[in-house]
């Protein structure tokens, strides 16, 4: 009986048991570099996008204010 749970506890100690590890420390070491050059880019040209999109929403705002000022009431 002891048999069938020493073979497979040894198995998972020598194979399961590292690979686990390894992956586990290398996705923790990932996580705390931050973000890459790539990603900083990538999220510096979306915020420069929302800005510009905040700033046309405001526009078409303003204009639709007034053109037909009840317009929210509308919506």
């Amino acid at each position: 009986m002891e048999e069938i749970i020493v073979a497979p506890l040894i198995i998972f100690m020598l194979i399961v048991a590292p690979i686990w590890l390894i992956l586990h420390y290398r996705s923790k070491r990932q996580i705390s570099q931050g973000l890459s050059e790539e990603e900083y880019t990538q999220l510096s040209e979306l915020a420069e996008l929302a800005d510009k999109m905040s700033d046309r929403i405001k526009t078409l705002e303003a204009i639709l204010d007034a053109e037909s000022p009840d317009w929210r009431n509308k919506v």
